[in-house]
């Protein structure tokens, strides 16, 4: 075990409901202020000087200074896949609704547009995740291009036939390692979206298409007009089709 990676000193970091709630508030990628991320947080000023100092020492936080500003935000883009997955995981083990782990943060009383952002499209490790993602999954169940069976999900001829069609060849993806597809647990959405193999090609579709871009170091996809026309219209049965 001498090789392992020793995670308990991030794990103590963010094990703190304050610190979390600070860290969740950077998940966007913005750069914030100690002050905005304290109300945040419903700490002092001094308190959150405190917890963002042991975070940035931590390596989790990253600090620009602006003048007599501080801003904070995280170190790098894998922090934040790391407490996305976290919460993924308290999806997934938890029968009942997710708790809340910030429930000790004050909201603000309107979140910032890049927060709902987030909310909407993001990063989800190599796929999408969000309310669009969520959404897509519900589709491609519906339209029968994939089935689920308690955790497996299978591709079903008719989906790799209109997949194809889209250039998503399923026999190249199956080459890669790890699963085909999978039925990711969404932390916002409460319901999964799709990921595995199939869940990052489509990912790169919507990108190669000019759906989706992912601006700077940000986690939220900014979706085009296009996009989200046409990813609402992806695996969607027309009138005629459902008449057939």
């Amino acid at each position: 075990m001498e090789h392992a990676p020793c995670i308990s000193q991030i794990a103590t970091l963010l094990a703190d409901p304050k610190r979390s709630a600070m860290m969740w508030a950077l998940m966007d990628g913005a750069a914030r202020q100690a002050e905005e991320l304290a109300l945040l947080a419903g700490l002092s000023p001094s308190s959150a000087s405190a917890h963002l100092g042991r975070l940035s020492t931590g390596g989790l936080l990253k600090v620009e200074t602006r003048g007599r500003k501080r801003f904070f935000r995280l170190a790098a883009p894998e922090v934040g896949a790391a407490i996305e997955a976290l919460a993924s995981a308290t999806l997934v083990s938890t029968p009942q609704p997710i708790p809340d782990i910030f429930k000790n943060a004050t909201p603000l009383a309107k979140p910032p547009a890049r927060r709902s952002s987030l909310l909407r499209a993001r990063l989800c490790d190599d796929h999408l995740g969000g309310t669009l993602a969520a959404d897509l999954y519900q589709r491609l169940l519906e339209a029968g291009w994939i089935e689920q069976f308690d955790q497996r999900v299978t591709i079903t001829l008719k989906g790799s036939t209109e997949l194809a069609s889209r250039g998503v060849y399923i026999q190249a993806l199956a080459h890669r390692n790890g699963k085909l597809a999978c039925a990711c647990p969404d932390w916002s959405e409460r319901r999964p979206h799709m990921g595995g193999s199939l869940g990052a090609a489509l990912l790169q579709l919507f990108m190669q298409s000019g759906w989706l871009s992912l601006p700077g170091d940000s986690r939220a996809l900014q979706v085009t007009a296009a996009g989200q026309r046409e990813i609402h219209r992806f695996a969607k049965e027309t009138e005629l089709e459902i008449a057939l």
